[in-house]
């Protein structure tokens, strides 16, 4: 075999490869657009709150650090009492902090001096039963007496599952409606979901402040209605 015809041989083999690797490649795929429709749902139950949270802090002074931490945690064991007896748990009472620290009288045109000494110690009380708040806020106003405060109450959902499959119906609900709206729009038919995000959270509610009962009036605590909202995004294929 000459030269020639070798190189004539070895162009036809590469003309041959080229086209068999382009049968290899369906037209119809290489030119067909993917093609969706994306809208978002948005899905909102109201429901009236189970539980509060209550934020209370015993603070002391004394002339010692030692005694104002003593009698700081004498009253404090007072308030787990109180909150025991009217059925608080102990694992829904959590401390939030312990301190002890100086505090300073300024004299006037003179160098501030040491007044005393006083003890903290914050707890966050978890009242499962909504309706009971008050009167927990009571029982350790009582059992606390000049020592405690009660910094504020906050009512929430304590299990919000039931409100957000509602919600979350309502929010796919929504966004099925809005693709099928621009489906007939466009003249196309709406195929299978091919992708979905979700985003749900309860909204916060303000912390109330409480005081201490009159003495013929029990404290209340009223639960009020928090929302649970469901975004979702939802994509179809057309």
């Amino acid at each position: 075999m000459n030269l020639s015809t070798y190189r004539k041989i070895a162009s036809l083999s590469v003309v041959v490869a080229l086209i068999g690797a382009v049968g290899l490649v369906n037209p119809a795929t290489a030119t067909a657009a993917t093609r969706y429709i994306t809208t978002t749902g948005n899905g909102t139950v109201s429901v009236t709150p189970d539980a509060v949270k209550i934020s209370a802090t015993v603070s002391v002074v004394a002339t010692t650090s030692k005694a104002a931490l003593a009698s700081a945690n004498t009253t404090s064991a007072s308030v787990r009492k109180a909150l025991i007896a009217n059925k608080i748990a102990t694992r829904d009472i959590a401390t939030q902090s312990i301190s002890v620290f100086p505090e300073y009288s300024y004299p006037d045109n003179s160098t501030p001096v040491i007044s005393g000494y006083r003890a903290s110690q914050s707890f966050s009380i978890t009242v499962r039963a909504g309706s009971t708040a008050g009167m927990i806020v009571d029982a350790i106003v009582d059992a606390g007496g000049a020592n405690l405060s009660v910094n504020g109450a906050s009512p929430f959902v304590l299990d919000n599952d039931k409100a957000t499959v509602l919600a979350r119906s309502a929010a796919v609900k929504s966004a099925r409606a809005k693709a099928l709206s621009y489906a007939q729009l466009l003249g196309v038919k709406l195929g299978r979901v091919v992708f979905l995000n979700e985003q749900s959270s309860p909204n916060p509610l303000p912390m109330f402040g409480v005081s201490a009962k009159a003495e013929d009036a029990p404290t209340q605590i009223d639960l009020g209605q928090q929302e649970v909202t469901v975004l979702v995004t939802v994509r179809w294929s057309i």
